[in-house]
């Protein structure tokens, strides 16, 4: 199973009038680098939330957006603080014998005076209120992971495409390799009777600059090792898990064996086959960084 580092998921959870709504977005990152947002008054679940989102994740850059609703008629409790009042009723009335004002203090007075009446959010349950967030969050991630199996299901699929068509490739490189040094032999042949002017060529010496060529431009090992990483990504897409690195790691030899592949050749059709070949190991390249 093959999951892809980008997804998205959203669970909502709500019991006892309390409502928590949880968002997981991701892209590709090399490894796990999870940003979350959520109200500051949530802030001590952030190292819960971090530990049962590694059991989800291992790899991509994630945000979680966290957001919390609370609609108990006992969430906010009114204060009357009763010190606070007399502070405010005795200054008053020194400041009306001092000013000689006329004292028209009334309740209402000291009712807008700031601090005597207080509004008090009450104290949860912090377990009640993880229970909750625990079940929004695991739901939220479950969703985020069915979202990117689906989309690794895709990559995957469009892989297998890509590496037989690479398959292809060396096939056709393996083919055409016999065929270019019995070109060059003939050439070699023509041009050593053009010197010569048809007198006895020296076989021997031909042959010696034939292998002495074919060792300069023979790509055999480095089809064998290209062959070889193509199967073992084949291998790794269907035994699936966390394989991200390991394709980018078998990815990057796979281009430097291409790239030594058109270095050695000086034969057209080859170099055509190596760029095509080269072109494909690119586009596998940039969907193995979305693998996690």
């Amino acid at each position: 199973m093959i999951k892809s580092m980008t997804g998205f998921g959203r669970c909502e959870v709500m019991e006892h009038d309390r409502k928590f709504t949880v968002e997981l977005k991701s892209v590709n990152h090399r490894y796990l680098d999870a940003g979350i947002k959520m109200p500051k008054k949530l802030s001590f679940f952030e190292g819960s939330i971090r530990t049962v989102l590694k059991e989800y994740v291992q790899r991509g850059k994630v945000d979680v957006f966290v957001s919390y609703e609370d609609y108990t008629e006992e969430n906010f409790a009114l204060n009357y603080n009763e010190d606070m009042a007399a502070a405010y009723l005795n200054y008053l009335n020194q400041m009306a014998r001092t000013f000689g004002l006329e004292n028209d203090v009334r309740v209402s007075t000291l009712l807008r005076c700031p601090e005597v009446f207080t509004m008090e959010e009450q104290s949860v349950d912090e377990k009640e209120l993880w229970t909750l967030l625990e079940k929004a969050l695991r739901g939220a991630c479950e969703k985020f992971v069915a979202s990117r199996i689906t989309e690794g299901e895709r990559l995957a699929a469009d892989l297998m495409d890509k590496l037989n068509t690479m398959s292809g490739y060396v096939s056709e490189i393996e083919k055409r390799s016999p065929a270019i040094l019995a070109e060059y032999k003939k050439r070699l042949q023509e041009k050593v009777r053009e010197l010569f002017d048809d007198k006895q060529m020296d076989e021997s010496r031909i042959a010696m600059e034939v292998t002495i060529f074919a060792d300069k431009i023979c790509v055999d090992e480095e089809l064998v090792r290209l062959r070889s990483h193509v199967e073992s990504t084949k291998a790794a897409l269907q035994e699936g898990g966390s394989i991200g690195r390991k394709l980018d790691f078998i990815a990057q030899e796979m281009n430097r064996e291409a790239n030594t592949i058109l270095s050695k050749t000086t034969d057209l059709t080859i170099s055509d086959i190596g760029i095509n070949l080269k072109t494909d190991i690119e586009k596998v390249r940039e969907q193995i960084q979305n693998i996690e």
